[in-house]
């Protein structure tokens, strides 16, 4: 993978929050996907499976063995990224760019496809802990998308747990992670999430299939993207990507897998119990993502057909 250097990053997209206090826990209020032994951290939309190894693993996931707390480096914040030949070699002006592709795409490929207007999502830069209108959160949920405010939320430092414990240690499961949970946004804008909530309400024997279902349609948007990364471009109509190769697609396949519900349990040490599914396994998961990629078709992400 390799970043146009002449790219200019559009920092309106993220919000820096890394200076602010704020978690302290997951609150209520928000819209919760049923959680294999929640004990009741409910209160968010959790939208990537490291949630789940925060319960099977006793809670805490990531808070203790995070590489640094998250601040914006010495030199600056987001504001930094800004103007020509930014610093690439910053972990958040790479992924404010990631951004930037991620939503240049659905600015067109929403309306042209389902025929839809695409509204902007800011992504929120956090350390350690943050408030949402989903509730308070912290590093250890990892990602995640709250519907209430329409925003994306991240602790930059959350790749380096997903390199260290879970072995997804490519820098392409960046922007991965980040096309999921804006896929998220998508299936916001597009009434998906919402009918999944009253589907689980009507039936809440099958809440966690509907869950997987959601998770893996995110999957398989963040393929669709990454077929079309490398066609998207800066407000000025420079080009964000040189190339994405073979080898990028395979880090996030890897990163697909590492996060999958079994590998997950598997990772914290007990049985695999598929009861307990909310995101899909990582075969699935990787499934959906090679089938956004291959076809680069949004409209072939439907992992519902009539359950919906």
């Amino acid at each position: 993978m390799e970043l146009n250097e002449n790219a200019r990053i559009d920092t309106s997209q993220v919000e820096d929050r890394r200076g602010s206090p704020g978690g302290g826990g997951l609150g209520g209020g928000g819209l919760p996907i049923p959680i294999p032994g929640g004990g009741g951290k409910g209160g968010l939309i959790i939208t990537l499976i490291v949630v789940v190894a925060t319960v099977l693993l006793g809670g805490g996931f990531g808070l203790n063995a995070l590489t640094d707390d998250g601040a914006p480096p010495a030199d600056g914040g987001i504001e930094k990224c800004e103007g020509d030949n930014p610093d690439l070699s910053r972990r958040d002006c790479r992924n404010a760019l990631y951004i930037n592709s991620i939503q240049a795409y659905w600015q067109r490929g929403l309306p042209e496809n389902f025929g839809k207007p695409y509204q902007q999502a800011r992504t929120v830069f956090f350390a350690r802990g943050v408030n949402t209108a989903c509730g308070s959160a912290d590093s250890g949920v990892g990602p995640f998308y709250c519907p209430a405010d329409h925003l994306v939320y991240i602790d930059l430092t959350f790749y380096d747990e997903l390199a260290t414990r879970f072995g997804a240690r490519g820098e392409f499961a960046q922007p991965y992670v980040l096309a999921h949970e804006y896929g998220h946004h998508v299936q916001s804008l597009l009434g998906t999430e919402a009918q999944m909530r009253r589907a689980q309400q009507r039936d809440p024997g099958n809440a966690n299939r509907y869950s997987v279902m959601l998770e893996l349609q995110a999957d398989c948007y963040s393929g669709v993207w990454a077929m079309h990364a490398t066609a998207t471009t800066d407000a000025g109509g420079q080009p964000i990507f040189k190339q994405i190769t073979d080898q990028d697609i395979a880090q996030g396949l890897e990163a697909a897998a590492a996060v999958g519900d079994d590998a997950i349990q598997g990772k914290a040490g007990g049985r695999i119990d598929e009861s307990k599914f909310t995101h899909g396994t990582s075969a699935q998961r990787q499934q959906w993502f090679s089938r956004g990629f291959d076809t680069g078709d949004p409209k072939q992400c439907d992992t519902f057909g009539n359950a919906l």
